[in-house]
């Protein structure tokens, strides 16, 4: 068993409703098993976020998915309309909207479990939610902090 999952995770299971931002977002897609795929387009998007920062100013890091059919995109968020983008990203200007927010702190390796627990959560709420993509907010960098203090927020799309 890992280290990260044999500490006590630590995570929010009742949401704070909150307006997530229209969203400049480049990213790279994958379709199919989220367990193969997400790291598969997070090893594509770092060895391509330096040529995409020559041009853009990132602002941050985030995942959309949609549960059926299964989509993942690993992508980050930039401060205008992006210019001169490599091959191998794609660019969409996400609407955001409404969303119920669930924070997870510690590491990435408890993400899928700690997405699991938030899906009962809000089947145990009676929560209603939108047909639109989840995100996963990656709020600090994972460069500069340590593992046990990252934070993640993860939003369902509410109604």
């Amino acid at each position: 068993m890992s280290a990260a999952a044999e500490k006590p995770m630590r995570l929010t299971l009742d949401p704070e409703i909150v307006q997530w931002p229209e969203t400049q977002y480049v990213f790279v897609e994958k379709q199919g098993p989220f367990s193969t795929n997400a790291a598969r387009a997070w090893t594509e998007l770092h060895k391509l976020a330096p040529a995409i920062a020559e041009h853009n100013t990132i602002t941050g890091y985030l995942s959309l998915y949609r549960m059926g059919p299964k989509i993942y995109r690993a992508g980050v968020s930039v401060a205008e309309v992006p210019e001169e983008l490599p091959a191998g990203v794609a660019y969409e200007r996400f609407a955001g909207g409404k969303y119920a927010r669930f924070v997870l702190g510690g590491s990435y390796a408890q993400l899928g479990p700690a997405t699991g627990l938030v899906a009962e959560a809000v089947l145990q709420r009676g929560l209603r939610m939108r047909d639109e993509y989840y995100i996963e907010h990656y709020v600090n960098d994972p460069r500069v902090t340590p593992e046990d203090q990252l934070i993640t927020h993860i939003l369902f799309p509410a109604t």
